[in-house]
């Protein structure tokens, strides 16, 4: 299921902060999830996982290297709600 929304930030962030067991301000757009955080290959899949279930979006499989950072989810996701069925 598509849905065509904003991309709700906050939502996201709380997520990301969630699965990578961060404080909110040690979370920055850029601030990256490998190498700033200590994250694996694992949290990506997660993330990817906890924001299609949470906000009823389908991101490709393919978008999953993308999601590098904070601005990367976000970029995907608002793409990933343009795709209409």
């Amino acid at each position: 299921m598509t849905v065509n929304t904003p991309v709700d930030v906050q939502a996201v962030r709380a997520i990301v902060t969630d699965i990578l067991e961060l404080e909110d301000d040690e979370l920055t757009g850029t601030s990256l999830f490998i190498e700033d955080h200590g994250a694996d290959s694992l949290g990506a899949i997660e993330i990817l996982s906890r924001i299609e279930k949470e906000l009823g979006v389908v991101i490709p499989q393919d978008d999953l290297v993308k999601l590098i950072h904070l601005d990367a989810v976000l970029e995907v996701l608002a793409a990933a709600e343009r795709r209409t069925p």
